[in-house]
Order: structure tokens, then C-alpha cells, then sequence
């Protein structure tokens, strides 16, 4: 019976193969079949979706669908890889959890009801633009979903991670990627282009690629501060020099001021606070003297551009085009925020900007940047309290690297629209997902440790 049933299956699978075949071309149906087989391995193993998804982040193409329909954004709808490896591996997940149900979905978290309401703004925002044809219901929903795609990350790490040493099996994957696209960015340096992150498309987007190596920066710095295994350590020190030169030469300025609450906030948090501060303190008095000379430049750029139209002067400085750009439309949204004070012109309702709190004001209103700022706060007293409680070495060291990560983030997003952006959102929500679960897993496994030797001794025979 049961050989009966696999001759029947495969002729299905031949028939339907060869059905296929005759009606679409070969690419389309290798996609279908990677779609395909990407699920069914996420499905197994979640395990191995996350490691596919992990190294995705920087290392996959983009795909531009062209411009936006509704929305005077100023570019296309940009869709990458790992967009849709979240979605195939999300609807895996969601397919193993419907089958078993004890796996949980989505778990209790102190974030759960700030992702809630900021989930909530976004699309009561987006709906209203839709009605009142400020925006295309295509657009805005698919920007939506990009918004709050990452959160599938975070859940999924929440309801998925039950070990420290899957734990430092995933971190591990997370560093080895930012190797590769460290020596990647190391290699476009000679060429005298902006570096930027693999598959960036024309132009590509050194933002990105500094707001990124700034958190995993961050994090493989709090690893090497109170990690007690020194090969490790070295490992991390030589990861994070590596990282530096890339950094640099992506010449994002709001990367460099992200960099230095990075640099503090890690110093605060060492045992020998006065003398990392002072050395830290010391280094940036010497920068202007040791930086290349690619970077000053860029910086002084800031102050020093000669004069062009459209140039903003603040208390006698006149500002480069770009940061007046900025300026102007910072201006231009308090000027038209009243129109729609409490729920904004939906997301992709107004017009492009690259910064992150002016964007969430103007398109979702005054409660949705109340609820974004809520997500943000409930976010830094998870990391803040998380850090408090957690005693392994391995655990704090990634505790302290998210906090300072994180913080180094909110500066970046003044001149980025850093929270939207897949590339630096994927491995932030990544390390959220981990650090909620730290304190419960720690306290699992003491008490495990704990237990055992008290069943040894239960058992040993009595002489």
C-alpha cells in the first residue's frame, strides 16, 4: 500500500512538473522551486531558515519594481531578496505553528503592545490617506508591510531561541556576515566611490551600510568587553578593525555622529570607566590629526561646500546642500503637519524624507510618533533592565552592545530614515528578539545546572 501511495505521489509530481514546464519559462519556475524548497527547509527547521535569512541581510540583491503609484516619493519601490526570504520563511513559521500548536505565536513580551499601537498608527494613518486619495492602496500597503516586516524577525527569535548556544550559533553567522561585507566594502575603497554594502544597486546607499556596521559594531564590542574567553576576544578585536575602514569610507556623516554615543555609552558600561573614557576623550581631540583625509573632508563638506542655490545658513554658517535640503524640509513639514495633525498624510502620502522622526510625524500624525516614541522608550528600558539582570559574561556583553547600538541608531536616524530600513532593521530586531529572552533563558539553564548534580547525587548508590 504504502509503495502504492509514493508511485501516485511522484506521478503527481511528474505530471505536474511537466505541466509546468510547458507553460512558463525556466526562470520563473527556478524561483518558484527556491521559494519552494526554502520553505519546506524553514518548515524542518527553523533553525536553518533563520541562518539563510541571517545571511541574506547584506549579501542579497536588490529588485526595483519601478515607481511608485500615489506617492510623490522621489523613487521606486525598492524590494530585496531578503524581503522575501522574511516572507517565505514568515509563512513557514506561521504554517509549523498552525501544525503544532504548542508552539506558541506570539509570546508575551514588553514590547508587544509598543509594536501594537505603532503597528496600529501605521495603518489607520495609511487607510484615512487611502480614502482621501492622498495615496494608492498598492503603495502604501506595500510600504506598510516593509515597515513592519522586521517584527516577524523579533517573534520569531522570541518563540524560537531556547539555548545559549543556539544563541552563539546565530551571533555567530550575524558576525560572519558583517566579515564578508566588511572585506567587500574593503575591497570598493580603492576605487575613491563611497563604500557601500554588496547589491546596492546604482549609486547604492553608504547610509546603510554605516548605520549597520555601526550596530554590529556595537554588539561585537560589548561581546569583546566582557567576554572572559580571550580568544574570543581577539577575534572580536580584529572583526571590529576590520570593520573601521569600511565605516570610514561609506563618509556617512550620520554614522559618525551615531559613532560617538557608541563610543561613550561602551566606555560607561566597562569596569575601568575613566580610563576608556579618557582614551576615547583623547582619540577624538586627535581624530582631525589620524583620519583619513577622504573623511575630514566629507565632515568639513558639512560647513565648508562652495556656495550653490538652495544653501541654508544657520547663526552665520552656511550648510551644504544636502543638510539644507533636510532643513527646508523639516520646515515644509512643520508647515503642512497641521493639515492633518493627528494621523498624518498616510505612509507614502507625502513627499520623500531622509530623516526618521520628521517622516513618522508627517505620515502618521502626532499619535503615530507618540506610539513610535513609546516604541523606542519601552525598547531602551527592555535593554536597560535586561542589562541589569543578566550575570553571564556572554549575555551582558550583548546586552551592553545592543543598548549602545541602539542609541548610536536613534543619532543616525536624524539624518536616515533608520528604523524603516531592511538592511539595519533585520539584525536590530534580530538582537532585540535575543535580549528579551536572555534573563528567562539564563535563569532556565542555572537552574538546570543546578538540578543535575543534585539527581547525580540522588542516584549514586549509598555504600
Amino acid at each position: 500500500m504504502r509503495t502504492h501511495l509514493l508511485l501516485a505521489f511522484f506521478l503527481v509530481i511528474a505530471l505536474l512538473s511537466g505541466f509546468l514546464i510547458s507553460q512558463y519559462p525556466p526562470r520563473i519556475l527556478i524561483w518558484a522551486a527556491l521559494v519552494c524548497a526554502i520553505f519546506i527547509v524553514a518548515f524542518i527547521n527553523i533553525d536553518w531558515g533563520l541562518y539563510i535569512l541571517i545571511f541574506s541581510m547584506l549579501l542579497s540583491p536588490e529588485i526595483n519594481i519601478g515607481e511608485t503609484a500615489g506617492a510623490s516619493l522621489g523613487r521606486g519601490v525598492t524590494l530585496r531578496f531578503e524581503d522575501f526570504l522574511l516572507i517565505i520563511i514568515g509563512f513557514s513559521w506561521f504554517a509549523k505553528n498552525a501544525v503544532h500548536k504548542e508552539l506558541g505565536l506570539f509570546l508575551k513580551t514588553p514590547l508587544n503592545k509598543a509594536i501594537f499601537f505603532y503597528v496600529l498608527s501605521c495603518l489607520v494613518s495609511t487607510g484615512f490617506g487611502v480614502i482621501e486619495n492622498r495615496l494608492g492602496l498598492k503603495t502604501g500597503l506595500l510600504f506598510v508591510l516593509k515597515y513592519i516586516e522586521y517584527f516577524i524577525v523579533f517573534f520569531m527569535m522570541v518563540n524560537h531561541v531556547k539555548s545559549t548556544e543556539q544563541i552563539k550559533r546565530l551571533v555567530f553567522c550575524l558576525l560572519l556576515t558583517c566579515l564578508i561585507t566588511s572585506v567587500i566594502g574593503i575591497l570598493q575603497i580603492p576605487g575613491g566611490t563611497r563604500v557601500s554594502a554588496p547589491f546596492e544597486g546604482e549609486g547604492g546607499e553608504p547610509n546603510t551600510l554605516g548605520g549597520y556596521l555601526l550596530f554590529v559594531g556595537a554588539i561585537a564590542a560589548g561581546l569583546s568587553i566582557k567576554t572572559e574567553n580571550s580568544k574570543l576576544r581577539h577575534t572580536l578585536i580584529l572583526l571590529i578593525l576590520l570593520m573601521i575602514p569600511p565605516f570610514l569610507f561609506t563618509q556617512s556623516r550620520s554614522s559618525y555622529l551615531g559613532l560617538i554615543p557608541v563610543c561613550f555609552i561602551m566606555g560607561l558600561l566597562t569596569t575601568r570607566k575613566i580610563i576608556v573614557v579618557g582614551i576615547l576623550a583623547v582619540a577624538f581631540i586627535l581624530s582631525p590629526l589620524i583620519l583619513p583625509s577622504q573623511v575630514k573632508n566629507r565632515i568639513l563638506y558639512t560647513f565648508r561646500q562652495t556656495e550653490e542655490t538652495g544653501q541654508v545658513t544657520v547663526g552665520g554658517i552656511r550648510l551644504d546642500t544636502s543638510t539644507s535640503a533636510r532643513l527646508v524640509s523639516f520646515k515644509q513639514i512643520l508647515t503642512d503637519w497641521p493639515n492633518h495633525p493627528l494621523i498624518g498624510y498616510g505612509v507614502t502620502g507625502y513627499g520623500f524624507i531622509d530623516s526618521q522622526f520628521p517622516r513618522v510625524l508627517i505620515e502618521t500624525g502626532i499619535l503615530g510618533l507618540l506610539s513610535f516614541f513609546y516604541l523606542l522608550y519601552s525598547i531602551f528600558m527592555l535593554a536597560v533592565k535586561n542589562l541589569k539582570e543578566v550575570k553571564t559574561p556572554y549575555f551582558k556583553g550583548l546586552a551592553v552592545g545592543f543598548l549602545a547600538g541602539f542609541i548610536g541608531l536613534l543619532f543616525h536616524a536624524l539624518g536616515a530614515n533608520t528604523f524603516i530600513i531592511v538592511r539595519i532593521m533585520e539584525p536590530f530586531w534580530f538582537f532585540a528578539g535575543i535580549i528579551v529572552v536572555l534573563p528567562e533563558l539564563e535563569r532556565r539553564e542555572t537552574a538546570q545546572a543546578q538540578e543535575i548534580p543534585h539527581q547525580v547525587k540522588k542516584l549514586a548508590p549509598v555504600t
